[in-house]
């Protein structure tokens, strides 16, 4: 039989032998014990003594523990070798139980090598005698609930109850993306950097209040886990992991849009698999001090936070039973050094993989589009921040021909043209007094679904002068809400720009948000705030400070009919959706903005609020027009209500049996007249106004009352609802032409 070994590693393979690999022979013990003569000279004695302290009867289904095992024998011997000491250490590796064989067995195992020494010294006749010899006294070992807890239950339960902080953070961070509040605050001039800035220090001042708690609770009741460890390598503990574990959730957030889907990550992969994982293969770590298992693979497991966060609790664990059984103090950080202790590597590893995950949270954060805005390129670090100059773009040109076909359609209408033209001139001058300069924008959604492409917006030209008031007219689905969307940062354009104050909106979005207010589609609103509370918030966006700040809160405030009944400071969330409507405007205006955007701002408002909501943006000279897939048209109310509804509406309702005379009356009227409605007796006509004189129209009717009754009869002017009907049936016609 071979006597000498390798490593400690393959002592271990066969004391364990008979346990663990199993043998045909079916034969357990064959090696009583291994002794370790590496520390031994001829003036010391230094042995360590390997023996298998295993149940036969072992199965898995039972609880296992680790103890180290301090040296049990150290003894001086008298004579000639006075300065020779005899120090045995009895090394107990359990596999599945912790048992402590009889004590003559132990004292029987530290005889034999002990007089195997001193005949080695003294000669064959010398031998020694080890009967009562036990350890000097120490302090009584108190097994309690409490000692018990902490050591074998605490990195198990410590564990989850620190995870609870990361769902709290990850799902606050998701919700503000999914409810559009981090675009929103983006949209009014918060900026990333100080955006990561607050939400960081709120987390981080939560997440240390919330550890703090931990360590005073545990220690005020006790617990020998926080007691004996050194409190400063506990608080560097839990700063470092505090710190990774938000940044790991601001990396997580980049990712998700969902707070359900954020909710669901936590649940299956925190809860179940992360407690599964801990409870049945981490637990039994101690596998990890022995040689055959490879120190690269533990460093490997440790890069995942939550088995860094299990290594470093399960050490001050295992410290804390040790020393507390030795009654002397836990870890110190000269412990660190200790070859067994993972503590070191643990700090390490979380300050490094803090950093790095910090960088690269927010490194996703700029470049993946998920409710924070448009993403920026990958190399995005790369490029210089420079003021690009206005440069023009290819223009549209004004006759589409259809592929394959020889109808021509005029694509652009006069007055659309000479806007074009006017973008064009504008783009070639170094200055401009325009705010806003559209220079062929356009807006294609991809295929989805085996359907074909979307065409939202059609290379949108537009300028617009500063103090002026532009409305867009148009059906659902027009385009009107994507042309919003790019101008403030919602999508990015497929192609074409647009200039705010001589900013690009592709490359210099963060500096337009300085200069906008924008109230969206729908209420993005804090559902706990108050309404003075958002103005407030807004307000110190937009710079407002001190009396300033009061002043414009209070005049937003009462713009919008908001101010009394003590309605400010309500929480919005149980405003009204025509209240929440108007913050949303006073929002909007707070500040006094160089650019508002409003998508449907008078939409839920009753009569009365509309009008209020009007008479905030009296200072600005209306401009309507209406905008399709294309811009069909544009002017002020009166230019396009004379452009496109150059005629009278003449309605009249009779018995049905004289509908033919009531034709032949207006044919009398105007010849090229227009029926545009005839139902149950009611008729509708269109009279161009260069073919009638209201005069005329009054005579006819008096005339046809003397000879046949009349119930109702009306003339009225064309209305700018009639010109958006016309506008939107003449784009429908175009579209299916094209």
């Amino acid at each position: 039989l071979q006597l000498w070994r390798n490593s400690s590693g393959d002592i271990n393979d066969e004391l364990y032998k008979g346990y663990w690999k199993g043998n045909s022979e079916h034969k357990i013990n064959e090696l009583l014990a291994a002794y370790d003569f590496l520390n031994t000279n001829l003036n010391n004695f230094n042995v360590s003594i390997w023996y298998n302290s295993t149940h036969k009867n072992d199965d898995d289904n039972s609880a296992f523990g680790l103890t180290r095992v301090p040296r049990s024998v150290n003894l001086r011997l008298e004579g000639k070798y006075s300065y020779i000491f005899l120090v045995v250490e009895l090394i107990q590796v359990p596999w599945w139980h912790w048992y402590v064989g009889p004590q003559n067995y132990n004292v029987h195992l530290a005889e034999k090598v002990s007089n195997a020494y001193l005949k080695f010294l003294l000669g064959p006749a010398t031998s020694m005698l080890f009967e009562f010899v036990k350890e000097m006294p120490k302090p009584a070992t108190q097994l309690n609930l409490r000692s018990d807890f902490s050591s074998a239950l605490g990195p198990l339960f410590f564990t989850w109850v620190i995870l609870q902080l990361f769902p709290v953070i990850l799902t606050s961070l998701v919700y503000e993306k999914e409810q559009k509040l981090r675009i929103m605050m983006k949209m009014h001039g918060l900026g990333d950097g100080p955006y990561w800035t607050i939400s960081y220090a709120y987390f981080l001042v939560i997440s240390s209040a919330y550890m703090l708690c931990f360590v005073i609770f545990g220690s005020v009741i006790g617990l020998k886990f926080f007691t004996l460890n050194d409190y400063s390598i506990q608080l560097v503990f839990y700063f470092l992991y505090i710190n990774l574990q938000i940044s790991l959730a601001f990396l997580l957030a980049s990712i998700f849009s969902n707070v359900k889907t954020a909710a669901g990550y936590i649940m299956v992969f925190g809860s179940g698999l992360l407690g599964d994982f801990f409870s049945i293969f981490l637990f039994r770590i101690h596998h990890f001090l022995d040689t055959s298992f490879p120190r690269r693979w533990i460093i490997v497991m440790e890069l995942y936070p939550g088995f860094s966060l299990y290594r470093g609790l399960y050490e001050f664990g295992q410290y804390a039973v040790t020393e507390d059984s030795k009654g002397t103090d836990g870890m110190r950080w000269s412990n660190l050094s200790d070859g067994s202790n993972g503590m070191k590597e643990v700090l390490i590893i979380m300050f490094v993989e803090w950093l790095v995950v910090l960088f690269i949270a927010y490194y996703m954060d700029q470049v993946v589009a998920s409710g924070s805005g448009v993403g920026r390129s990958p190399l995005f670090f790369l490029k210089k921040l420079r003021k690009k100059p206005l440069s023009s773009a290819s223009i549209r040109k004004p006759i589409f021909e259809r592929q394959g076909s020889n109808v021509l359609v005029q694509m652009d209408k006069p007055d659309v043209s000479q806007e074009r033209d006017k973008v064009e001139h504008l783009l070639l001058e170094p200055t401009s007094s325009h705010a806003i300069v559209c220079d062929n924008l356009k807006k294609v959604y991809p295929r989805r679904d085996g359907n074909p492409e979307k065409f939202a917006v059609r290379g949108m030209s537009l300028a617009l002068p500063r103090g002026e008031c532009f409305g867009m007219l148009g059906p659902n689905g027009a385009g009107k809400t994507s042309f919003i969307n790019m101008m403030i940062g919602l999508v990015k354009p497929s192609s074409g720009t647009a200039y705010v104050e001589g900013l690009d909106i592709r490359s210099q979005m963060d500096e337009v948000y300085t200069s906008m207010g924008v109230c969206p589609q729908h209420d993005l609103l804090w559902e706990t705030l108050t309404g003075r509370e958002h103005l407030l918030f807004y307000g110190r966006l937009k710079n407002l400070r001190g009396s300033a700040l009061t002043r414009a809160v209070e005049e937003s405030l009462k713009s919008v009919n908001l101010f009394q009944g003590g309605v400010p400071d309500k929480q919005a969330g149980k405003y009204s959706g025509g209240m929440k409507r108007r913050l949303s405007v006073a929002i909007s205006l707070i500040g006094d903005p160089i650019v508002v955007y409003m998508d449907e701002p008078s939409t839920g408002l009753d009569p009365a609020s509309r009008n209020s909501l009007w008479e905030c943006c009296e200072t600005c000279k209306a401009k309507s027009g209406n905008h399709s897939h294309y811009l069909q048209c544009i002017g002020n109310p009166k230019e396009l209500k004379a452009r496109y509804g150059g005629s009278y509406v003449f309605t009249m309702t009779v018995s049905s049996n004289h509908d033919q005379e009531i034709e032949n009356l207006v044919h009398r009227l105007s010849p090229n007249a227009n029926k545009i409605y005839h139902l149950s007796g009611t008729q509708k006509f269109e009279l161009p106004k260069h073919e009638v004189r209201i005069a005329d129209v009054f005579q006819a009717v008096e005339h046809a009352k003397s000879k046949f009754p009349v119930q109702a009869w009306g003339l009225a002017d064309t209305t700018l609802e009639d010109v958006f009907i016309k506008v939107a049936h003449g784009a429908q016609a175009f579209q299916v032409l094209s």
